[in-house]
């Protein structure tokens, strides 16, 4: 029941979004936009510049660039098995290989191992946003079906404010660079603004899905890997990894995590099939309910 009611205001934030399209039919794409540019760079400028640079950093970065790796891979052979395109292999990328280990993460780790395992936790939820906000953003531009964009990829990357903000906020903790507490304020309402807001958003795209357009064989890769091979390959990787053994089970826990909800921001800004990205985000978090106790269950043996 505690379970239950850690998840329940993830999906009442969603709904709100979804509630909002259908009565006001609001401009998804320039919301979308606006989190994108203006809010998530400084939610990135925030979470590095409060969490100071341990070696834990080095150990937790290893184990997301891998199990990243793994899952991208993953995606790519099963893609050219399958004959995808492109565009279709970037957004099953984007729907598997990023989980959502910040605002959903973080509480259900808090559960389960108190305040002893939130600052693991956090960390992990550091590294992955700048994961998700230079590898996932490749993805996305790369799937993009957009005719209009001749960019390429890595320039879409260097293009991005959240990863200069990222940048700075890691420069400024580095050589203590003091901030204000008015200005600091400012900071952090936005950044405690952007989760819920990006949430927001993804509800009032999910308002858009035709279920009829589902790809659901690719839907189901998408959800296999996220939630059943995800937690498998983290086992195996975090096993060789000098950490200790309530870490290794933190790093299990939050690769069973449901999609992150900041992809579907990146396929509706690069047109990467933001459909398919936003029904794995919601499927793989209903999905969640049900699989992340059997896989707390499994971790803590």
């Amino acid at each position: 029941m505690t379970f239950i009611l850690v998840v329940l205001p993830i999906f009442c934030i969603f709904l709100l979004g979804f509630i909002g399209k259908k009565m006001m039919n609001f401009d998804v794409k320039s919301l979308s936009k606006m989190a994108l540019f203006l809010m998530t760079p400084v939610l990135a400028f925030r979470t590095f510049y409060e969490n100071a640079l341990s070696w834990n950093y080095f150990y937790f970065a290893i184990f997301l660039i891998l199990l990243c790796g793994v899952l991208i891979l993953l995606n790519y052979v099963i893609g050219f098995m399958r004959g995808w395109d492109s565009s279709s292999i970037c957004s099953s990328i984007l729907s598997s290989a990023f989980m959502n280990n910040g605002n959903y993460g973080t509480p259900v780790v808090l559960f389960v191992f108190g305040k002893a395992g939130l600052n693991f936790a956090v960390i992990l939820m550091v590294i992955q946003q700048l994961i998700m906000c230079t590898i996932g953003l490749y993805y996305a531009a790369k799937g993009s079906l957009d005719p209009e964009r001749k960019v390429s990829p890595l320039k879409e990357i260097f293009r991005m404010p959240i990863v200069y903000g990222a940048v700075l906020g890691l420069l400024c903790q580095i050589f203590s660079v003091g901030i204000s507490p008015d200005m600091y304020t400012a900071i952090s309402m936005v950044a405690d603004s952007t989760i819920p807001t990006v949430m927001i958003i993804l509800g009032m795209q999910l308002a858009d899905i035709s279920l009829k357009k589902l790809e659901k064989e690719r839907l189901a890769y998408s959800l296999i890997l996220k939630m059943a091979i995800s937690p498998i390959a983290a086992f195996v990787i975090a096993s060789f990894l000098p950490v200790d053994h309530m870490v290794k089970q933190i790093m299990v826990i939050t690769a069973a995590m449901p999609t992150a909800a900041n992809t579907t921001m990146y396929a509706l800004q690069f047109n990467t099939k933001p459909e398919f990205v936003s029904s794995a985000t919601l499927l793989s978090t209903l999905l969640s309910i049900v699989a992340l106790p059997i896989v707390i269950s499994l971790a803590l043996l």
